[in-house]
């Protein structure tokens, strides 16, 4: 630690901590300038395509830092800076370099407009007048704080007036430096959350042709970012052309299969469509929550069976065994594991309230076979190959499928019983699966074109089938 501390009171400015980096949902886009034009396109892409898609995307301020090095860097330097002003004459070396780097958080958020106060930044905050000030041991931290705060209260949102306040009761000047330097990282992390809702209309208006030659200039530096996209669909035109045997295979058939795919892929699986990498993310959550639906329905629907429609029509009987079974489902979807031990608590559970319902209904309770087997029956759902949770996940499946082609009121299968309880829920999942199907089937559709041709026709029959299709 006296090394680290050592270090960090010597070197340059390199090693003074940034203002707290933003991150938004999907990494913060890289801004070394070592890195090469093909990972700018890439983070530009992500960036546009995140904040076109995610409705409620913003940037977010990390703070503290999240390692521990970077923790100790920081906290490091903070008590540096203190030593150094509590010397005797004091030393402004880390100080001067903590001023220039406000002064230009305070310019990034300066507007056009703004000439009078930019000018007025210059003159104030000019390094070199400081530099001579601390060589005639002239400098005024204090009045020069002050001048900070008060152009940050003048440019500052609303929501950040109590913290700016805040800063005007601050005595100590190391607690005031570092106290400004974290305002002033949410204030720039507000200007580019204003920023993007800005810009979030006109990507919405040209973002479909913005992404594809993104995409394309990404495809032109290196050929091979569609090797995993042509399996992917290769795969599905296999298993289509297979389930409607000698009829004509449909592209948007064998486009909506390789997109269910996506709901249950093997997160371990690193052969991932490189066309859906930036929607990765919000597919498996989808996923995730979809698997728990498939469940709570299963459950739903062997309760049903074993108690019958009396308790299943009692008043608040559905929604207390709803929340129930989301409570006890709830994180157990990732490790078989944990998925075994919550569905045998589940059954428990709900054996519990199905006989306070009885009861109520002036009934005996469940007879004891009727208890063992619905335990039972609850305790084996961890198989994926369990015949009640396979056949409700068809069920779903088909519903989203339905959705897909032209929406749920069109052509939704019917659903069983327990599953039409979580219809409002299954919808919802759907559209939102929906919104990132469309939108990737617009982007990319003419990079799918070529592959899905090749897949599906013959060399002659190509022309002609591109175009019945």
């Amino acid at each position: 630690m006296e090394n680290q501390r050592d270090k960090v009171a010597d070197d340059p400015p390199s090693d003074l901590p940034h203002l707290d980096k933003v991150h938004s949902p999907m990494g913060s886009p890289p801004s070394s300038s070592s890195l090469t034009e093909l990972q700018d396109c890439v983070s530009n892409l992500s960036l546009a395509h995140e904040i076109t898609v995610n409705r409620y995307f913003c940037f977010k301020v990390e703070n503290p830092p999240k390692d521990r090095i970077t923790e100790i860097i920081h906290q490091t330097f903070w008590d540096t800076l203190q030593e150094q002003l509590s010397s005797d004459p004091p030393n402004y070396k880390h100080t001067i370099f903590l001023l220039q780097q406000i002064k230009s958080s305070l310019q990034s958020l300066l507007l056009p407009r703004h000439i009078r106060l930019r000018s007025q930044m210059d003159e104030v905050l000019d390094m070199q007048l400081i530099q001579q000030e601390v060589s005639h041991g002239a400098l005024d931290v204090h009045k020069l704080a002050a001048y900070i705060v008060n152009t940050m209260a003048s440019l500052c949102a609303p929501v950040r007036d109590p913290e700016v306040r805040a800063l005007r009761d601050l005595e100590d000047p190391v607690e005031l430096l570092r106290q400004i330097y974290r305002v002033l990282g949410l204030m720039n992390t507000d200007m580019m959350n204003f920023t993007v809702q800005c810009l979030r209309p006109h990507l919405l208006q040209h973002a479909v042709q913005y992404e594809r030659s993104k995409f394309q200039k990404i495809l032109d530096k290196q050929p091979a970012s569609l090797d995993n996209t042509k399996l992917w669909l290769q795969a599905a035109a296999s298993e289509e052309k297979l389930s409607v045997k000698d009829s004509p295979v449909s592209a948007t058939a064998v486009l909506n299969r390789a997109y269910m795919h996506l709901l249950s892929w093997d997160q371990q699986d690193h052969m991932y469509p490189e066309t859906m990498v930036m929607d990765r993310t919000r597919l498996d959550s989808l996923g995730q929550k979809i698997q728990m639906l498939v469940l709570e329905a299963t459950v739903l629907l062997l309760t049903n069976v074993q108690c019958g429609d009396a308790v299943f029509s009692h008043q608040g009987f559905i929604s207390k065994l709803r929340r129930s079974i989301a409570a006890v489902l709830e994180g157990s979807h990732t490790r078989e594991a944990d998925l075994k031990e919550a569905l045998l608590g589940l059954g428990e559970s709900v054996l519990q309230q199905v006989n306070i319902a009885l009861s109520s209904l002036g009934g005996a309770a469940l007879p004891q076979e009727n208890q063992d087997l619905l335990k039972g029956q609850i305790s084996e759902l961890w198989k994926h190959n369990n015949p009640v949770r396979t056949l409700i996940g068809e069920r779903v499946q088909g519903f989203l499928q339905a959705m897909l082609q032209g929406g749920p009121t069109k052509r939704s299968p019917e659903l069983p019983s327990p599953l039409r309880l979580l219809s409002d829920e299954l919808a919802e999942l759907g559209t939102a699966f929906g919104r990132i199907v469309h939108f990737n089937q617009k982007v990319f559709g003419p990079f799918y074109a070529p592959v899905l041709k090749k897949q599906l026709f013959l060399p002659g029959e190509a022309e002609t089938g591109e175009d019945r299709n």
